[in-house]
């Protein structure tokens, strides 16, 4: 296999969905890349290449190429710097712009006899005067989009700059043209020009772009706020002595003392002294939380009362919030399949708006008023004006990028915009048992010996045992044995068996622990046990079997709380027509009480890890949509099948890092949260799509008949990228029914 590598990419220059179509295209066709992914409304780049074929040099000359400029990593750095630079440059253009436009603006009442009455400085009607204004914003202002035309149609492309240049130069050149034939045939009076048309499109589009950038910043609030959460200094003890230092200088395995009511700057293990922590930041759960000796604590997060001195384990861009950060970018960043569909007919829109234009230049010219050049020139110039494919360009990422971060606001880390759009057309989630629908936090309840074997002694081998598993029923045992003050010594021998148990070697002993299904395949008479294991089970409790040199030593029983939201957040997903079910390795007595709690009708137990993902299979050939919800390693597999694949965020990285939706409160409400939050996003995308196509469906027939001056075009284009962009950004105050 090929290495692979990713590569981010800021890039500046793109005016439209076109812009990006094209730059995608270009690095895809560079040798050594495997994809390439350009997102308008992020103007970033993602690309997937092998490293040693080809790198960053070669994706910023082909950029560089095709007219944009990509990002060295200095400017990286000050991208910020560089954007509020931009927006000043084009707010100093527009200003010019709009000084020189609006004296042109006011005779545009020469075109509309009603208007007539108002009053018209002599000054602005004479042709030389509209000349000198019109001319700096064509070709000062204007610039960008001729060097932009350029760049597109030299990489044989088309994109707004191409529709904006031809429309306004048209106007403006037809007007030149009649200036000049006025002066030559020596005309006297007013001479009826299009000046104002080109200079208002022109000023308009500045507009709407002033805008869009202004709302596009706001649409990546989300990201800013929550790298505004970390500390920006932390106190480190280094050779016995306290300093203080920028976060960025804090090492792995610095000591960090941390003072009540600060932000804990580094995420790592407590060392001395114990507090509660507000951690509501990362993972939404309101509660405080106690932390003493050994537990860890994240970064970004409050101590509240307590003075800490804190181990650093994960610093930079290991932490936990750096982690989040990145989820929610590279969520903003990707593409939907709603997406990548809206590119396609942005890709082939303008040049059939150039086609379409054409056409109705020479039925205007040839057919409807022969000869007459102005009558054909204003619907042509109108068409190559409203047909901007901005808005359509806009129309997702911007959902997107709103949805995911309200989302994270809520606990709900989206991988990928589409998952969020995914996530709309699930009509069954399958939920893991421990630490998904419990606490994942079992209590050893029962301890029953055979045989007058001791108690503590049963305890402590069970103990060592399971000392190394990461299984909750282990550590439930193993902390009722430090809790009695048992000696917990290692085995000589570990080894898990998946859906089964443990077999460990102690004291020169074969111990086995684990189902009733585990004994039966090892050939371990358990008779003896089944009156208890029985009655046990039948509370709702996980019962464990013990044996030593394979002969049934006793039984252990272990109950899980039920997390406090869980019956709720199942009640609302059942509540919007979901089909809920149980699939859990425990076996079917005690998973069937936990349900009938819940209110799972439908429980699938004593599956093994490799089963779980095949269950999601079978489901899913019935034709259902599977959200599979889970927290542990064993559910990993079945992540990774389902359509959707929901992580708890209190769960092990591995389950993490194989889901699509990571949940940072550890609450089903999450689930309910998520589906709530996709289906308002894909409508607010519906929504847009609907915006950007009408302006264009109904906007071209009305320019083609003559009936939408070039000036109202350029506003009605303008408008239809604004109004996008502020219908996603409703996204960023949505609220959920729970």
């Amino acid at each position: 296999l090929s290495e692979q590598k990713e590569m981010t990419l800021q890039i500046e220059g793109m005016t439209c969905a076109a812009c990006a179509i094209r730059i995608e295209k270009g690095l895809s066709r560079i040798e050594g890349v495997f994809s390439a992914n350009v997102n308008y409304a992020l103007e970033r780049s993602t690309v997937t290449y092998n490293p040693k074929v080809v790198g960053s040099q070669r994706f910023a000359e082909v950029i560089a190429k095709l007219g944009y400029h990509a990002l060295n990593e200095e400017e990286e750095k000050e991208k910020e710097g560089l954007k509020l630079k931009a927006y000043k440059n084009q707010m100093r253009l527009f200003w010019f712009s709009l000084v020189l436009t609006l004296p042109l603006f006011w005779t545009m009442v020469t075109h509309f006899h009603f208007l007539s009455i108002l009053y018209i400085p002599q000054v602005f009607t004479d042709p030389f005067v509209q000349f000198m204004l019109a001319t700096p914003v064509q070709f000062i202002v204007g610039a960008p989009f001729y060097v932009g035309a350029y760049h597109a149609l030299r990489n044989k492309s088309a994109n707004m700059d191409v529709l904006v240049a031809l429309g306004t130069s048209a106007a403006y050149l037809y007007s030149v043209y009649l200036m000049f034939e006025a002066r030559i045939n020596g005309h006297v009076g007013m001479v009826e020009l299009y000046f104002e048309a080109s200079a208002v499109i022109i000023t308009l589009v500045m507009l709407g772009k002033l805008f869009e950038l202004k709302a596009k910043g706001r649409t990546s609030q989300a990201i800013k706020q929550l790298l505004r959460l970390q500390a920006k200094n932390a106190l480190v003890i280094r050779n016995g002595q306290e300093q203080l230092v920028k976060l960025e200088e804090v090492v792995q395995n610095d000591l960090v003392r941390i003072r009540p009511g600060e932000k804990i700057p580094v995420d790592g293990t407590i060392e001395s002294g114990s507090t509660v922590v507000d951690e509501s930041v990362i993972t939404g759960e309101s509660l405080p939380v106690e932390k003493k000796v050994g537990d860890p604590v994240i970064g970004a997060t409050i101590n509240i009362n307590g003075a800490i001195k804190v181990r650093a384990i994960r610093i930079g861009e290991d932490s936990a919030l750096a982690q989040i950060v990145k989820v929610v970018e590279e969520a903003q960043g990707s593409k939907a399949n709603i997406q990548r569909v809206a590119d396609r007919v942005a890709g082939i829109f303008v040049p059939i708006v150039i086609v379409i234009a054409l056409l109705v230049f020479t039925v205007w010219y040839f057919y409807v008023m022969p000869g007459e050049l102005a009558s054909a020139l204003i619907p042509t110039i109108s068409i190559l004006v409203i047909a901007c494919p901005c808005a359509l360009g806009l129309a997702t990422p911007t959902s997107i990028m709103a949805g995911s971060g309200r989302a994270a606001e809520f606990g709900l880390l989206f991988k990928g915009g589409e998952h969020l759009e995914n996530t709309q057309s699930i009509d069954t989630v399958v939920l893991d048992k421990t630490g998904t629908i419990t606490k994942g936090e079992p209590t050893l309840t029962d301890v029953i010996v055979f045989n007058h074997y001791p108690r503590n002694q049963l305890l402590k081998i069970a103990a060592a045992a399971e000392k190394n598993s990461e299984h909750p029923l282990a550590k439930a045992i193993v902390t009722a044995a430090k809790a009695q003050n048992l000696l917990i010594e290692e085995p000589d021998f570990f080894e898990a068996v998946p859906g089964g148990g443990v077999r460990a070697n102690f004291g020169g002993k074969e111990i086995l622990i684990g189902t009733r299904h585990f004994f039966d395949r090892e050939g371990i008479n358990r008779e003896k046990a089944e009156p208890k294991l029985t009655e046990l089970e039948a509370q709702g409790k996980s019962v464990i079997l013990l044996a030593s040199n394979r002969r049934l030593i006793g039984l252990m029983a272990v109950a899980d709380i039920i997390k406090p939201g869980s019956k709720g957040a199942i009640s609302r997903l059942r509540k919007r027509g979901i089909n809920v079910l149980m699939l859990t390795g425990d076996n079917e007595r005690t998973a069937k009480m936990i349900a009938k709690q819940v209110g799972i009708d439908q429980v699938i137990a004593e599956v093994l890890p490799e089963q779980k993902s095949e269950v999601i299979q079978k489901l899913q050939q019935q034709g259902q949509k599977v959200a599979m919800v889970g927290d542990g390693i064993n559910d990993a597999p079945a992540l990774v099948v389902a359509d959707v694949g929901i992580a708890i965020g209190t769960g092990t990285d591995i389950a993490i890092e194989a889901a699509d939706i990571a949940l940072m409160k550890g609450d089903l409400h999450g689930v309910a949260d998520a589906l709530a939050i996709s289906h308002i996003t894909m409508r607010n995308i519906k929504q847009n799509l609907f915006f950007a196509f009408i302006y264009n469906f109904v906007g071209i027939p009305i320019a083609a008949f003559g009936l939408l001056a070039p000036w109202l075009a350029g506003a009605a284009m303008a408008f239809s990228s604004v109004s996008v962009v502020l219908n996603a950004l409703r996204l960023q105050k949505v609220r959920i029914d729970k």
